[in-house]
């Protein structure tokens, strides 16, 4: 499949990849400048970037990756080429394996958007979903009072009608962030509706928005767009492992976490895929970075 396919395919399944390009490659590599790769969740590599070796930093880089969220340039070099001190932004990996050549590979995470479920028509509500696009999040409007699994916000922006039930309902959602617009007094008696438990009432956030003096309705949903953006940056929307699996509905924010093994000759850490290079001796798996250690291995250890 066409990587540009495959990437829209991913997107829309909501599973998080990282988009891996050569941008130099210095000989001898088997890679070359403009070779492309997607690098899913649980390490498998769909495109090319370099041979094992390569592949194996490659993977390790990604999963930090799409752990912090932010983008790198993964430099690989050969053993023994040196001193190369960390750069900002930049990740060195010196490839025991190699055979001479270096690459550098920018790897770039591609997380599924943030959604946004918004209760409600009014100038406050439509506000709210302009500025959620413009900062690249997924709305989705809420009808009736059914909150979208894969909801992590929500924004009840009704003045009024079944705001205690779609909070009630986000908050069975598992939803991290549900704001609700109304006055302190108004919205502490809608609260007062739903009762929610120490833990609820501290993902709900009324009056909702940053305290910018806000006035008109843009304004309004200016302040609540950009306390979510910071809420999200500070990590506040995550989800932890037991309410997801308490869940009927899983949204594919995360694959499963790739199990790593360090290679016992040159001390490498792999991502264990069905790929991965290995022996079982003695009724143990030993992974490698690559065949060579692997015949290394069996050389020196096993026979």
């Amino acid at each position: 499949m066409d990587l540009a396919v495959r990437a829209e395919q991913l997107r829309s399944e909501r599973r998080p990849f990282v988009e891996a390009t050569v941008v130099r490659a210095q000989p001898p590599t088997s890679a070359h400048s403009g070779d492309r790769a997607l690098v899913l969740a649980d390490g498998t590599i769909e495109g090319f970037v370099g041979g094992q070796c390569t592949e194996s930093s490659v993977r390790e880089a990604s999963r930090t990756v799409l752990e912090r969220g932010e983008s790198t340039l993964l430099r690989v070099l050969p053993a023994g080429a040196g001193e190369f001190p960390d750069t900002p932004g930049a990740t060195i990996a010196v490839n025991p394996c190699m055979s001479g050549g270096a690459t550098e590979i920018f790897l770039e995470p591609r997380m599924p958007a943030i959604v946004v479920a918004v209760f409600g028509d009014s100038p406050v509500a439509e506000a709210v979903g302009d500025f959620a696009r413009r900062v690249e999040y997924s709305v989705e409007p809420i009808r009736g009072t059914r909150v979208p699994a894969e909801a992590s916000v929500v924004i009840v922006a009704s003045h009024g009608g079944d705001e205690a039930r779609v909070i009630r309902a986000a908050l069975d959602a598992g939803s991290r962030y549900i704001g609700l617009v109304a006055s302190r007094t108004r919205g502490a008696a809608v609260l007062d509706e739903v009762e929610p438990t120490d833990e609820e009432r501290a993902r709900i956030h009324s009056p909702v928005g940053l305290d910018i003096g806000a006035r008109t309705p843009v304004e309004i949903g200016l302040s609540i767009v950009a306390d979510i953006v910071r809420v999200a940056r500070s990590g506040g929307l995550a989800r932890s492992s037991e309410e997801s699996a308490q869940r009927i509905e899983v949204p594919r924010e995360t694959g499963p976490k790739p199990r790593t093994a360090v290679d016992p000759v040159c001390g490498m850490t792999v991502t264990i895929t069905e790929s991965t290079p290995h022996l079982v001796v003695a009724g143990r798996t030993v992974w490698f970075c690559c065949p060579g250690c692997r015949r290394r291995y069996e050389k020196d250890d096993v026979a």
